[in-house]
């Protein structure tokens, strides 16, 4: 059976993730490339961060899951994946303590739902906004504080890749399919509606494109693959090396039958040209997670 579930998604979003910075200059973290251009970063810490903060938000995840006992903030040993929707699709590390008849070590538990970082798809050209605080200072008859935040506005891709048969599986325990099944479906609710805090700001993160599906193994198959071309009509997504993926095989089973995409309307310029390779699998974006759910519920057999 089919267990691994990937999508690569576009989203829109301006200034995500600054880094320590210097003076009085807020740094966006970038990263270079060789084609002598910089591109902003949202880490996948962020993004790990909002979804698990939605999770409560929205569907009341358990976050009283840590201490800090043992001199570092971490996990509690008592509780497991059953108490923590966090600790099971995200992942946990458990330090011991070295005594006289233990030498310590750590107690580990990979992500199942692994993400990549958000990274720009259009290169950051050094816009920055200069910032007061002229309003307080003008109160008090003071001199106002200066800042310079560097800013950016553009598309940015990122990746999901979750192994459906290890949710809610750690060594002897095994929760219920129907709430390994609610978890995941929780997860991809929050995806269609993520969004950022930041700088008195709220960023929507949600996806106006995705392309992915359930595969036999949980690989992401279009990390990295997802490039934006511009026309005078707008935005294209460069299609040539998402169709070499497509044709590509694995066991036998081509990656374009199990693949779908969701587009929204008016975001992109070329949609017919996916329409082309993959004819009424192309969806709106909500339909497209709706066709997710789906599998999932068929997955887990609820």
């Amino acid at each position: 059976m089919k267990k691994g579930l990937t999508v690569s998604v576009i989203f829109k979003a301006q200034s995500l993730n600054y880094g320590e910075g210097f003076g009085n200059i807020s740094e966006l973290k970038k990263v270079s490339r060789g084609d002598g251009n910089q591109y902003t970063v949202a880490s996948r810490q962020c993004i790990r961060y909002d979804i698990v903060r939605l999770g409560a938000e929205i569907f009341n995840w358990n976050l009283q899951v840590v201490d800090k006992s043992k001199g570092t903030v971490q996990f509690k040993d008592e509780l497991t994946i059953a108490d923590s929707q966090e600790m099971d699709l995200f992942g946990y590390m458990k330090t011991g303590k070295k005594t006289d008849n233990s030498k310590g070590g750590s107690d580990t538990r990979s992500a199942v739902i692994k993400l990549s970082n958000a990274i720009s798809l259009e290169p950051y050209r050094s816009d920055m906004d200069f910032l007061t605080n002229k309003g307080l200072a003008d109160r008090i008859n003071e001199h106002p504080n200066l800042a310079n935040v560097e800013q950016h506005l553009s598309y940015y891709t990122y990746t999901f890749t979750i192994d459906l048969s290890r949710v809610g599986v750690d060594g002897e325990i095994e929760i219920e399919n129907e709430e390994k099944c609610k978890r995941v479906l929780e997860f991809l609710e929050i995806v269609k509606i993520l969004n950022r805090n930041i700088r008195g700001r709220q960023e929507n993160l949600s996806p106006v494109f995705a392309i992915g599906g359930i595969y036999d193994i949980a690989n992401p198959y279009f990390l990295g693959r997802i490039k934006l071309n511009s026309s005078k009509e707008g935005f294209k997504i460069d299609t040539k090396v998402i169709d070499d993926v497509l044709e590509s095989t694995f066991l036998g089973n081509n990656i374009k039958d199990d693949t779908y995409v969701g587009i929204n309307e008016g975001c992109f310029v070329n949609k017919n040209k996916f329409e082309e390779k993959l004819g009424d699998r192309v969806l709106g974006v909500n339909s497209f997670f709706d066709n997710l759910i789906k599998s999932v519920k068929e997955y887990y057999g609820v």
